[in-house]
């Protein structure tokens, strides 16, 4: 898969892969409804964090709704756009991977809200449901059996996401084992303060004020 991406001939698509990925990934979608919705700047509410969890404390769930919606859909267009566009079928898994994760660090680090964006459980979501949907509705399924069980949303994000790699294997889809091994490692990078919160006992649980 990488060679085929860094061959110069390649070079452009990989690019553009990335790139477009990137700027998908990037649209603040959660800021973006929150202020239309007259709610004010997300980032003053809750977590300061600009996904769907934090649109959730605006007390909106159609804001934070569509929030999901959007975040999800701008993962899924960018692996689907370069499914779609790739020049030969030997570029279109690297390219929709490499649009993939540009569409991920897009949504982490966007460049409109100095590299502070979200924490990117809804865009892989719809990464996954676009490069292979059984793996990303386990994901779901995976959530909410966490979330039902402990009632914290943080770590059900992250045990479901923990697992997907594991269900990608367990589907045979191993070329996409690198792509997903390095999403989860940045998911858990940006629940860190989280996963702290969580070994100390101060995170918030679902429902609670």
């Amino acid at each position: 898969m990488l060679s085929a991406l860094i061959d110069t001939a390649n070079l452009p698509w990989t690019l553009a892969a990335l790139a477009i990925g990137y700027l998908l990934g990037s649209i603040p979608f959660g800021l973006i409804f929150t202020r239309m919705a007259g709610l004010g700047d997300i980032r003053d509410i809750g977590s300061g964090n600009i996904g769907a969890t934090n649109a959730l404390r605006t007390g909106n769930k159609k804001v934070a709704g569509a929030t999901f919606l959007f975040d999800a859909a701008k993962g899924a267009v960018a692996v689907l756009l370069f499914s779609y566009l790739a020049p030969s079928l030997e570029l279109v898994l690297p390219l929709a991977a490499l649009a993939a994760a540009g569409a991920f660090l897009g949504h982490l680090f966007p460049v409109w809200l100095r590299f502070k964006g979200g924490k990117g459980i809804s865009t892989f979501i719809g990464i996954n449901l676009a490069l292979y949907w059984p793996v990303g509705l386990l994901f779901c399924a995976t959530w909410l059996a966490v979330a039902a069980l402990f009632r914290y949303s943080s770590l059900a994000a992250l045990v479901a996401a923990l697992a997907t790699p594991a269900y990608l294997a367990l589907f045979g889809h191993y070329d996409l084992l690198p792509l997903s091994v390095a999403l989860v490692a940045m998911i858990y990078f940006a629940h860190r303060d989280n996963i702290t919160r969580l070994l100390s006992g101060n995170e918030s649980r679902i429902g609670s004020k």
